[in-house]
């Protein structure tokens, strides 16, 4: 008696279907993505041997380099408005709704408060152009003159509050603690000015910062 031939199941898989969820995910991403703005001062950062990595939120950093030239940006764009918001009150100069919405997406600047509506107001590509952005003022006081002061300050204040209205309003947000502060300085910079700048935090009472450095290999 012949046996009976067990049909056998197809083992090929039709992926039309994940192709076109694969297509929508990525035109989704595409429309929703933010550009990254690029960074008004570049520097060359000396290297080390150290491999701590910095977290990738609530950090302030200070870029110093182009002989002497301080910048400032944080990484929330919630903190950088509340921190324009603060120094609007600070300095008495007022912002338009367009202004902040400039300011969020600014990774780092440069300029005076004097300075800052004009540098808004200019195009992406041309806020980076040399020349443009002179440098946030800072000096050895805690005046109004040292207005380095005034952004680390009024930012440390902005990211406590974004992060205990988050944590109020969500109850798996884990606060992340004190905004972290960054210096990245030219490895050509001499040693005034970035000393004028951990001096600067000294006065508020930030004497836990850090420093970015590019890797090199160790010594064997």
């Amino acid at each position: 008696m012949g046996k009976a031939k067990v049909k056998r199941a197809s083992t090929s898989i039709d992926m039309t279907a994940m192709c076109d969820v694969s297509f929508l995910l990525l035109t989704f991403f595409v429309l929703t993505a933010t550009a990254r703005q690029p960074e008004a001062l570049t520097v060359d950062t000396p290297a080390s041997t150290t491999k701590d990595k910095l977290p990738d939120s609530n950090v302030g950093m200070i870029t110093i380099g182009d002989g002497g030239k301080v910048f400032f940006g944080t990484t929330d764009q919630q903190v950088r408005v509340k921190a324009l918001e603060r120094m609007s009150a600070k300095y008495g100069i007022g912002f338009s709704q367009e202004d902040y919405d400039h300011f969020k997406l600014m990774e780092n600047f440069g300029v005076p408060m004097s300075k800052l509506k004009g540098l808004l107001a200019l195009d992406g590509s041309k806020r980076t152009e040399k020349g443009v952005q002179t440098g946030i003022p800072i000096d050895s006081t805690e005046n109004t003159s040292n207005e380095l002061y005034y952004w680390v300050q009024n930012t440390r204040l902005a990211a406590e509050e974004v992060n205990k209205e988050k944590e109020s309003s969500d109850r798996n947000f884990v606060h992340p603690g004190p905004l972290k502060i960054a210096i990245k300085a030219d490895a050509n910079e001499k040693y005034p000015s970035v000393n004028q700048v951990i001096e600067t935090l000294r006065n508020q009472k930030q004497n836990k910062f850090s420093f970015i450095t590019g890797m090199r290999a160790e010594e064997k």
